[in-house]
């Protein structure tokens, strides 16, 4: 992309902070939402079925509009893009609590879906270009910023739901004031823009060939992700007998472990290169879904999720990066990934549900391990290489990256 052309290390370290900031709104926006699921519950009146069926609908809204963020990211730029794409995802925050009844709810949660994933698309695409610029890696700790930036938004939601707030006012003023620190934290990100002679991407694209094998990786990864997320307390609870404390507290420590992994992960990144790296956490998976299976007590279920969290926390930043670099339009590239591990986000609590009660939440999770497996398998497919124009993957002494930015 062409446009802002300064590269000087204080830039640099002020666009990274930037984008740091817009991941971190991201997902503050997202466990704001998730901490106040109850309170919508109960003032729209749905049972479970209703309720499950009202919460694929983000999933199906960010699958249907991420192909499209190529183009809007072509024809505004990238740093208006964000501003537009990201303010569109705040303050669709607002629009869950103030549906009456179910349909409404459906159709607000859709476009709550839609603007998240095109933001997410605009977001990792400007991270995957300010990594190629600073030389080195930065998306995992971005990914750990929205995961800290979750965690913010949870931990006032629970707030707000423990002094028996109103969610819709609660909403209302957490959409504007995230609209008004994304606002401000995209104006710093890096203003960039496809070169004037480019033609622009079509309306509705495809995922390119090229992002098919990468987003399969993530796929196994994001499937390992909610499969522990939504079911590890479950299966504490009903495999292993464990009160509900410590049941819910495998599940906090789930989260946990898979944000400090990213904040971390960038050094390890750097040290040893994507391909071993995604190798390694794929060890490192297969052997906690191992331990989960053959558990016996508690402490080594809750050892084994820690161990998938530590496995899989990296892979989805590794893969939108090399998505980024895989062919010349990073925000198609990006957004065919996205479309198949949000995919997988999306049929991973039911796939589990569903084999579990044909057999067991013992064969569940040893699905999920032979997914890990599949991580090690796959690894390959994230090796650097030279992007169109020239620009290609943070360097490190272990794998050859191409052309350095």
């Amino acid at each position: 992309m062409t446009g802002e052309t300064a590269s000087a290390p204080a830039r640099l370290r002020s666009a990274r902070l930037a984008i740091a900031a817009v991941f971190c709104v991201h997902g503050a926006v997202t466990g704001s939402l998730a901490t106040r699921i109850p309170w919508i519950q109960e003032h729209v009146g749905l049972g479970p079925g209703a309720l499950g069926l009202a919460l694929a609908f983000p999933a199906l809204g960010a699958a249907l509009a991420m192909p499209l963020a190529g183009r809007v990211n072509h024809r505004l730029g990238a740093r208006p893009a964000l501003r537009v794409l990201l303010a569109a995802w705040t303050l669709s925050l607002a629009l869950p609590a103030l549906s009456p009844n179910l349909p409404s709810l459906c159709a607000a949660l859709l476009v709550y879906g839609a603007a998240s994933g095109m933001s997410d698309v605009a977001m990792n695409a400007l991270g995957v270009e300010t990594e190629n610029r600073i030389g080195r890696s930065i998306m995992s700790s971005l990914h750990g910023m929205w995961s800290a930036g979750a965690l913010l938004g949870a931990a006032a939601g629970t707030a707000a739901a423990h002094l028996g707030a109103d969610a819709r006012w609660h909403h209302l003023l957490a959409a504007l004031a995230l609209t008004a620190a994304g606002l401000a934290a995209a104006n710093g990100v890096l203003d960039l823009r496809s070169p004037a002679d480019e033609p622009a991407p079509p309306h509705f694209a495809l995922p390119p060939r090229s992002a098919l094998l990468i987003g399969a990786v993530g796929f196994c990864a994001v499937f390992a992700e909610g499969a522990s997320l939504d079911w590890s307390a479950v299966y504490l609870r009903d495999v292993l007998d464990a009160d509900a404390a410590l049941a819910a507290g495998c599940t906090t420590a789930f989260a946990l472990t898979m944000a400090l992994a990213r904040f971390a992960g960038d050094r390890v990144v750097d040290r040893f290169g994507p391909v071993r790296t995604v190798r390694a956490g794929g060890v490192l998976a297969t052997a906690g879904g191992l331990l989960v299976v053959t558990a016996r007590h508690p402490a080594a279920a809750i050892g084994g999720f820690a161990l998938i969290g530590l496995g899989v926390a990296v892979v989805v930043p590794l893969a939108f990066a090399a998505a980024a670099r895989s062919g010349p339009e990073p925000a198609q590239a990006i957004a065919g990934v996205a479309t198949i591990t949000y995919t997988s986000g999306l049929i991973a609590p039911s796939a589990i549900g569903a084999v579990a009660d044909a057999t067991s939440l013992v064969v569940s999770f040893a699905l999920v391990t032979a997914l890990a497996v599949v991580l090690t398998a796959g690894a390959s497919v994230l090796r650097p290489r030279a992007a169109a124009g020239g620009k290609g993957a943070p360097a490190n002494r272990n794998e050859p990256t191409g052309i350095r930015p």
